[in-house]
């Protein structure tokens, strides 16, 4: 099943419609022009965090072109077209994200998505303003972290101690984060290895105007590195 989370108001979806592995968009033209080296991975899209991107773009960004694929970035290379500050290649982990400012108490949107019955994974789709998560430099790390806290906090009741083990198992089950900055036009997706714990960003999203009503989308395929949480 599916529990979605907005605004602290819980829904149970079904979760059989769900896209599955080979489902997902293909890599193509869509969703911007090729960069330089006019290369995509396709790796990229095949991902659950692809498809939870996917989902994300289309409850907080309906209508906009939804990307076709990811535009490969990598390390110490120019990156294709519209790649570029606030986000930088990490070659380890990733994407991430230097912010001008941080935040705390800035309580975003955010979608919760179970997958799995008996042994459980949650995904989350954030959707506010990159300065909530408290953090100048964002990383994978720094961004599951950030995610598990509002997992724990949504599921959390004050009044229901029960509540506890559930929330702290659902926060260190998070395998797939989508964050969405609409204001700033930026994006980061992150993932988490449910064995060994290591955390990668994979892909960065880049939101146009909304006269454009875009979204490209940039692919590495990066060595995870294991979070400290």
């Amino acid at each position: 099943m599916t529990l979605c989370a907005r605004h602290g108001r819980r829904m149970m979806l079904g979760m059989d419609g769900a896209e599955g592995p080979g489902t997902g968009p293909r890599p193509g033209p869509a969703g911007g022009a090729r960069g330089a080296r006019g290369e995509f991975a396709p790796d990229v899209t095949g991902r659950p965090v692809w498809r939870l991107l996917v989902r994300g773009l289309g409850v907080y960004l309906p209508g906009w072109n939804v990307p076709g694929g990811a535009l490969r970035v990598s390390a110490g290379t120019p990156g294709p077209d519209g790649f570029g500050p606030p986000a930088f290649l990490d070659g380890g982990s990733g994407f991430g994200l230097h912010l001008p400012a941080r935040r705390r108490g800035l309580e975003p949107d955010r979608e919760i998505y179970v997958r799995g019955r008996e042994d459980p994974s949650f995904g989350i789709v954030i959707a506010g303003p990159s300065a909530a998560i408290g953090s100048r430099v964002v990383d994978a790390a720094g961004l599951v972290r950030y995610a598990r806290r509002l997992i724990f906090e949504e599921l959390f009741d004050t009044g229901d101690s029960d509540s506890v083990p559930y929330a702290v198992r659902a926060a260190r089950a998070v395998e797939n984060v989508v964050f969405l900055d609409r204001a700033a036009g930026i994006g980061l997706c992150a993932e988490a290895d449910p064995v060994t714990r290591a955390v990668a960003c994979p892909v960065f999203v880049r939101i146009g105007a909304p006269t454009e009503r875009t979204v490209r989308a940039y692919g590495a395929a990066a060595q995870p590195v294991r979070s400290q949480s």
